[in-house]
């Protein structure tokens, strides 16, 4: 079994990952982080949660050269939350850097002061660059952000780069590095459209593909439910308040029925956040803290506004209806049952998309039938007892079979109890990062007098 010890990092970084209690390598973390290291290329194909993150920046810390005060890395991501969430991972190292030999690191995003960037930028470069494509390529053309002289490039959740449309911001920022250009590429699937880039600039990389039973969780109970042509709204209300969920995230495939059954749910009493393409990036940023915080037990979102972003403590997901890509079926059911945590994933669905359904249980998904009677879950008859089943033609990602596999498990009680363990333990981490920053604030202080 790989361990931490046998990559030979800097103090600083284990010191860094004692303090978020990384005792071992996650799989993903086990096969790269030694490629990282020798300067390869990698495309790493693998799922939310992981532990990718910390492939790539161990390796990147690990190289950094802190008397060079230039760009020395680009870390790229589709959404300001997922570069907030990489950044905060990065701070983290960081802080467990002597005093006056910190890296610097910086964070650029849209819906941020960009004048006040392109002042903080003449002034020094960072070593490290987190952001999206959009910002660091504005700031890169506009004379602001050197990236010319980084030699290592993140494409973190390269597929959802593509679906937002940004594939062409990076391929502007890689366009703009050395020909001998270390670049590392995560993502969940690899599209075919995706291919061209990484042939452009990928000369024999490594590629794993990372099996996603190490990521999804084995005790996670999928219940599929006939609608039966009653109003979704009130039979997700009905759920989300059958039982108490320590956290309930609702997934719809469009950002118009996010704000509808928002609106709904709020309507019936219930404190509901919102996560969609509709909310202003300064407000949607608002509305993470305070999930964070836990002041919202109920979330309505979509899938490419909450993919990748880290809402602790989910122990109930409805998918308001089959996804129409069935990768992010895969995300959202994901969401839950963490940790060894037991987690219940209610999959609504409506007679026309009983295709649909088949297509899922075809990449290996076993839906347990039930319906909701008196405010408890109720075992039904299997639809395909009742229909005749509809086949699909469609040809299935193998990957995305073995993304889904999984062993059956037992599942134990008090998982709330564990989940609320968990996260206790985080705030006291968190509180003491905080408490560490301004202790180094005051010093700092002390010595400007």
């Amino acid at each position: 079994m790989a361990k931490f010890t046998d990559y030979h990092l800097r103090d600083e970084i284990y010191r860094a990952l004692d303090d978020i209690h990384f005792n071992e390598p996650t799989p993903v973390q086990a096969r790269l982080i030694p490629v990282v290291m020798q300067g390869r290329s990698v495309v790493g194909q693998s799922q939310t949660g992981s532990g990718k993150t910390h492939t790539f920046l161990l390796p990147i810390f690990q190289h950094l050269d802190l008397e060079k005060e230039q760009v020395q890395a680009v870390i790229t991501t589709p959404s300001r939350e997922l570069a907030q969430q990489i950044y905060q991972a990065a701070k983290q190292i960081a802080d467990h850097f002597a005093e006056g030999e910190q890296p610097r690191i910086g964070l650029y995003v849209g819906g941020t002061d960009k004048n006040r960037q392109v002042q903080q930028l003449k002034s020094s470069q960072p070593q490290i660059v987190i952001g999206t494509p959009g910002r660091i390529k504005d700031l890169y053309e506009t004379g602001s952000l050197n990236i010319h002289t980084a030699r290592t490039l993140v494409v973190d959740e390269a597929d959802m780069t593509l679906d937002m449309g940004f594939l062409n911001e990076v391929d502007a920022i890689a366009g703009a590095m050395p020909e001998d250009l270390q670049m590392l590429v995560f993502s969940a699937t690899i599209p075919q459209k995706l291919e061209p880039f990484l042939k452009k600039y990928l000369n024999n990389p490594v590629i794993e593909e990372i099996p996603a039973e190490t990521v999804i969780s084995p005790t996670i109970q999928n219940v599929l439910m006939d609608t039966k042509g009653k109003a979704k709204d009130e039979l997700i209300f009905n759920l989300l308040t059958m039982g108490n969920p320590y956290m309930a995230l609702v997934f719809t495939n469009t950002k118009e029925r996010a704000r509808e059954l928002a609106r709904q749910l709020k309507e019936r009493g219930l404190k509901v956040a919102e996560i969609h393409g509709g909310i202003q990036p300064r407000e949607r940023r608002r509305t993470m803290q305070k999930i964070q915080h836990l002041d919202y037990q109920y979330v309505v979102a979509t899938d490419l506004a909450a993919r990748g972003i880290d809402i602790p403590g989910v122990s109930l997901v409805i998918n308001d209806g089959i996804p129409n890509d069935l990768e992010f079926f895969v995300h959202r059911v994901g969401r839950t049952g963490r940790n060894g945590a037991s987690g219940l994933a209610i999959t609504l669905y409506t007679p026309d998309e009983d295709a649909k359904v088949t297509e899922v249980e075809n990449l290996g998904v076993k839906f347990e039938p039930m319906t909701l009677s008196k405010g408890e879950l109720k075992p039904v008859a299997d639809r395909r007892r009742r229909t005749q089943r509809t086949k699909s033609t469609k040809k299935l990602d193998p990957t995305m079979i073995g993304m889904v596999k999984k062993k059956k498990k037992n599942v134990k009680p008090g998982y709330k109890h564990r989940i609320k363990s968990e996260i206790e333990k985080d705030a006291r981490y968190k509180k003491r990062v905080e408490d560490r920053q301004q202790q180094r604030s005051k010093r700092k202080a002390n010595k400007t007098k």
